[in-house]
């Protein structure tokens, strides 16, 4: 089981993830809804694992991702992307990310990322 920080600009998102998540018994230590954001929290609570959207405002996922993974080199992070965006997930997993989920969230998905990332 993993403690996970969500990063989402969409409140509806956050609320999705953090449902299925606990489904599958995981732990949600915070939620940022910008890339700046999740950067602090991820400082502040070292989550496991950030479930990182990929396009929100101020700071985009991958801005976000690479700076993480510089402070944080071993840091899991899941970019979350809608269809169409193959271009950025290739761009995120370059810059670190460990694996990708995309939306609409299927939570089967969601949980089997999640433990190929805790193996």
């Amino acid at each position: 089981m993993a403690n996970i920080l969500i990063v989402d600009d969409a409140k509806f998102m956050r609320l999705t993830l953090t449902k299925m998540l606990e489904n599958g018994g995981h732990t949600i230590v915070g939620e940022a809804e910008n890339g700046q954001r999740a950067i602090e929290l991820y400082r502040e609570l070292k989550p496991d694992i950030v479930t990182m959207d990929i396009t929100m405002p101020q700071m985009t996922g991958i801005e976000a991702v690479k700076a993480i993974m510089e402070e944080s080199p071993d840091a899991k992070i899941i970019i979350c992307s809608a269809l169409g965006q193959q271009k950025l997930v290739v761009e995120a997993i370059e810059s670190g990310a460990k694996d990708f989920i995309v939306k609409p969230f299927d939570e089967t998905r969601v949980l089997e990322a999640v433990g190929r990332i805790l193996k």
